[in-house]
């Protein structure tokens, strides 16, 4: 791997976000300036297809990154400031297989993105009931809002 490669993975492994080529370009041209945009491109398509990153689209017209995940989690975005919440939870995992049993189909990968606004007056999310909640509520830069739909 060369040098520059190297740079770049130091800059994803480190993201505490979901960043878009554009962050990663930023991140790692402060680290090393010979780093072109086209490198930062080619390395994040290369390690795509490596299964080394996940590709994300969260509705801002923007490919975002995170590594490929340990273990698997849902996304939920907030529609007000962006931010990109992980979270499991085993009644949904259990429902998904369910669905997917009764249509006569064994489920073998699924992605889900929930998109919301806060429940005004909740002062943030709610702990337990079910849900794990990881720590990467990093707000997106761009985020261009939806309409409140049920």
């Amino acid at each position: 791997m060369t040098g520059q490669r190297r740079v770049i993975a130091q800059v994803l492994s480190e993201a505490s976000d979901h960043p878009n080529v554009e962050d990663v370009y930023r991140r790692a041209s402060a680290l090393d300036p010979r780093i072109s945009i086209a490198t930062v491109y080619r390395t994040v398509r290369l390690f795509e297809a490596a299964n080394i990153l996940e590709r994300h689209d969260f509705g801002d017209g923007r490919a975002r990154y995170e590594k490929m995940p340990v273990g698997h989690h849902d996304h939920l975005i907030d529609l007000e400031t962006g931010k990109v919440v992980e979270f499991n939870s085993e009644k949904i995992e259990a429902l998904q297989r369910e669905v997917a049993k009764r249509l006569g189909y064994d489920l073998v990968d699924h992605r889900l993105e929930l998109f919301g606004v806060p429940i005004k007056g909740r002062g943030g999310p709610i702990k337990g009931r079910g849900v794990s909640i990881k720590g990467r509520g990093v707000p997106i830069k761009g985020r261009r809002k939806r309409g409140r739909q049920a």
